[in-house]
């Protein structure tokens, strides 16, 4: 880590960021779209459309797994936990993960890494000079170049209690990419007291619905793997859930309301024994 005061780089020069293709939707931008944002492009909207055709809750649903990341980010704040490594983060919106930590704590720390580079570059606007969050451009199924891009090697120290954020992205790691393996990676590199945070598209109430929007989602850059409470449950690990255990977003510990039927996302918080 960084010694205090020292300058942390942000992200790589935005410059030589991959080219976007406005026409090929996705995922993240879609998630923009759900939540009202203007970081996206038509393509995206016109997915997020079939996808809400498929899944009439799908809004709903994302604005739940979003107050559902505050609640739990201020959570792990209240636990004294004071750095977050937030994996997929998406595009900035209002409650970003190192708003709601500082509300609790002004010295949280955050580090946010996304490989979708509108996010990226949007990230690194909205977070100027803040010397205590970065954002890196980097492919989160690699643990190992993640916990080495300097925005993250810089700003956390590994000796110390880190939460682990993941979510909503899960879904978009394929059963080929060994998302279980990959979190055992990254929860290995991290010290007892630690979190791991998680939401993951559910797959259990009706497999018609699952199966529409896993193909609304194949024309995007981002196909999806929806998978049940059992499976979501194996990619916690050896962690120890924290009550009430792995539940609907909406339902855990909640402290605000979206109304609607509870549905959309699986959601839980481990401790990294």
């Amino acid at each position: 880590m960084t010694a205090p005061g020292a300058r942390i780089q942000h992200v790589t020069d935005l410059s030589k960021l991959p080219a976007v293709d406005p026409d090929v939707p996705n995922a993240a931008r879609m998630y923009d779209y759900y939540l009202g944002g203007s970081h996206n492009f038509a393509a995206d909207r016109a997915a997020a459309e079939r996808v809400k055709a498929a899944f009439p809750f799908a809004v709903e649903g994302a604005r739940a797994n979003r107050f559902f990341l505050q609640r739990a980010v201020r959570f792990c704040a209240e636990q004294g936990i004071d750095q977050f490594l937030d994996l997929g983060s998406g595009i900035p919106t209002v409650g970003n993960v190192h708003e709601a930590a500082r509300a609790i704590d002004p010295r949280a720390r955050v580090a946010y890494v996304d490989n979708e580079p509108v996010t990226v570059a949007s990230a690194s606007a909205l977070l100027g000079d803040d010397p205590l969050a970065t954002i890196s451009m980097a492919d989160i199924r690699d643990p190992a170049a993640v916990l080495d891009a300097p925005g993250v090697r810089d700003l956390l120290d590994l000796s110390r209690p880190v939460a682990l954020l993941t979510v909503a992205v899960l879904h978009f790691i394929g059963d080929e990419d060994g998302p279980a393996e990959m979190l055992r990676s990254y929860r290995g590199h991290l010290v007892p007291g630690s979190v791991h945070v998680l939401t993951h598209a559910r797959a259990d109430e009706d497999p018609d619905e699952a199966t529409a929007v896993s193909n609304a989602y194949r024309s995007t850059a981002n196909p999806l793997t929806i998978r049940s409470r059992d499976e979501v449950l194996a990619l916690f690990g050896d962690t120890e859930l924290v009550e009430p255990g792995v539940v609907d977003a909406t339902e855990w510990r909640p402290v605000d309301s979206i109304g609607g039927q509870h549905r959309g996302m699986w959601a839980g918080i481990g401790r990294i024994r």
